[in-house]
């Protein structure tokens, strides 16, 4: 776990400088996504993996001023850079692992993830995670600004058959860490997964 979790910072610490200059036009499609959660005014939400917390102003808009939105990402280069765009000021960040939340069991109405699936380390007990501090009946979107074929084609790789993000292999995933998988799209222009915490 503790390999893992350096691989994680590694990789993300040395891209954290200009990550937001590298994919300046995806604010759209992450306004896009948050919408599709149907968070109300004064809910309390999560952005889990935040990175520089590129969903963190949509997701203050769809709380307004009474709601509650965190930040949590592994990586202190990330959180610095989401301080130095500002996004302090729309949520709370904090360093921390979605391995183990610093937070109330059902203290959340939603989770937001993007990018999260392929970086968890342990992903069913990750996931399980997320949904302990989630209220019986909230949500979790995991989201990526492209779909999955465009995304390897970016990498130059091939999309695999065991790829945890198709939804073959996400469904029962997400069924055995306690969320119900309600809407899937994997589309060129984006990857939205919603699924609702199980009672």
């Amino acid at each position: 776990m503790a390999d893992d979790h350096m691989r994680v910072q590694e990789f993300f610490g040395v891209r954290a400088a200009d990550w937001d200059s590298r994919f300046p036009d995806d604010g759209p499609a992450y306004a896009a996504a948050v919408a599709e959660l149907g968070l109300r005014a004064g809910d309390t939400v999560l952005d889990a993996g935040c990175g520089t917390g590129r969903a963190l102003p949509p997701l203050r808009d769809a709380v307004g001023p009474a709601g509650t939105v965190l930040g949590v990402d592994l990586t202190p280069e990330m959180l610095e850079a989401a301080v130095q765009a500002g996004r302090d000021e729309v949520g709370r960040l904090l360093l921390g692992d979605v391995a183990r939340l610093p937070l109330r069991t059902g203290s959340l109405d939603a989770v937001f993830g993007a990018g999260l699936i392929s970086h968890l380390p342990e992903p069913e007990e990750n996931l399980r995670e997320l949904a302990r501090v989630v209220r019986p009946g909230g949500q979790l979107a995991l989201f990526h600004p492209i779909g999955r074929a465009a995304l390897a084609a970016r990498q130059g790789r091939q999309i695999t058959r065991d790829d945890l993000r198709a939804e073959p292999q996400l469904r029962p995933l997400l069924a055995g860490a306690g969320w119900r998988l309600v809407s899937y799209v994997d589309e060129d222009s984006r990857y939205l997964a919603l699924a609702v915490r199980e009672k």
